[in-house]
């Protein structure tokens, strides 16, 4: 089959993240062959993607063939090598990854296999998800056994008792076996690293994200091996393989963070996890309960996490994907479904596509 036509649209977001990021926030990506099979992809950049989907790339991607996987790994070359003037990293390789997903999702559909069987296969028929917020009550009511708490430095030395605080009640609430983690988000550096660490032994964390920018790659190594047996997470910032090859080859991270929506798509995570095996790391996408990863976990290429953020009890959830799996007892299940599995609902788009 032959691709038809390509174009991206930006959601009425109403909950943008609390907020966050108004206008740049997740895109749909449509892709329509001329057997009238439509695939769609999810990806980042927000509204600065639209035109790189709906000038460049709809260029580059009208007329071409999708037959097998290895034709998409073929586009994502191109459509990458294309655009290196403005891109590499950021905008450019989200819409990409937008793109690719569409293009796995049509595949899957025109041939009726869900994405994780043109993976290899389900090797991983229940994925154990976590939940990423700062209530471990309701996450523990809920039935996971996996939770990572939000923590700030803000440089008042009452953060570490609020980090401690934090980890006694995931602890509390969620039990001695549960995973715990704590999401930093590139604000502490090596010495709060280090006193983190040692006033959180007590809670057994499993890993500290996003500790520094991914810029820091050197004092990320350099701290690595001073918070054992905690591990070091990141790279939900970084993008493509080429990008996760600075990581590797500093050292930076026991554990990889790829963001199939942002660091180039299924292809590029699948190139990603490649290169970690080569390097003795993990992977746990960011993002990974949701379904753009899922079926990279359910082919049993990662490791057996898949992270959910649930926001706040009580509050309205946007709905763009239906019919996307939820987690029960702190698992979810992909189903048989062709491509991704999921439907979009229109009513977020304010148009038919």
């Amino acid at each position: 089959m032959k691709i038809r036509q390509v174009s991206a649209h930006y959601p009425r977001w109403r909950e943008t993240l609390g907020g966050w990021r108004p206008r740049l926030w997740q895109i749909v990506v449509r892709v329509e062959s001329d057997t009238g099979i439509v695939g769609y992809g999810y990806g980042g950049g927000g509204e600065a993607s639209l035109p790189i989907v709906n000038g460049h790339f709809r260029e580059l991607l009208t007329g071409r063939v999708v037959e097998r996987v290895d034709d998409i790994a073929a586009i994502w070359d191109d459509l990458y090598f294309a655009s290196i003037p403005y891109g590499r990293r950021g905008v450019g390789v989200m819409a990409l990854s937008g793109v690719d997903l569409a293009l796995w999702d049509l595949l899957g559909k025109a041939t009726d296999r869900p994405v994780y069987d043109l993976l290899g296969g389900l090797r991983r028929p229940q994925v154990r998800a976590y939940a990423s917020g700062n209530d471990p009550q309701w996450h523990a009511e809920l039935g996971f056994t996996a939770h990572k708490f939000s923590h700030r430095w803000t440089g008042h030395p009452a953060d570490y008792d609020k980090a401690v605080a934090s980890a006694e009640a995931a602890r509390q609430h969620l039990g001695d076996d549960a995973l715990v983690m704590a999401d930093c988000y590139l604000s502490w550096d090596a010495a709060v690293t280090e006193e983190m660490g040692r006033r959180l032994a007590p809670y057994n964390l499993h890993w500290f994200e996003d500790i520094l920018t991914p810029d820091h790659l050197a004092a990320q190594a350099a701290v690595r091996p001073l918070i054992k047996p905690v591990q070091l997470a990141g790279g939900e910032h970084e993008f493509t393989h080429y990008g996760f090859g600075e990581i590797a080859r500093t050292g930076a991270l026991d554990i990889w963070q790829p963001d199939v929506t942002w660091c180039g798509g299924i292809t590029a995570t699948l190139r990603i996890i490649e290169l970690a095996a080569q390097s003795g790391a993990r992977v746990v996408p960011h993002r990974g309960g949701e379904i753009w990863g899922l079926h990279i976990s359910a082919a049993g290429l990662c490791d057996d996490l898949g992270e959910l953020v649930l926001g706040q009890r009580n509050t309205r959830q946007e709905r763009l994907w239906l019919d996307e799996p939820q987690a029960v007892n702190g698992y979810l299940a992909v189903t048989d479904a062709p491509g991704l599995g999921v439907r979009l609902n229109q009513e977020l788009l304010g148009e038919s596509i």
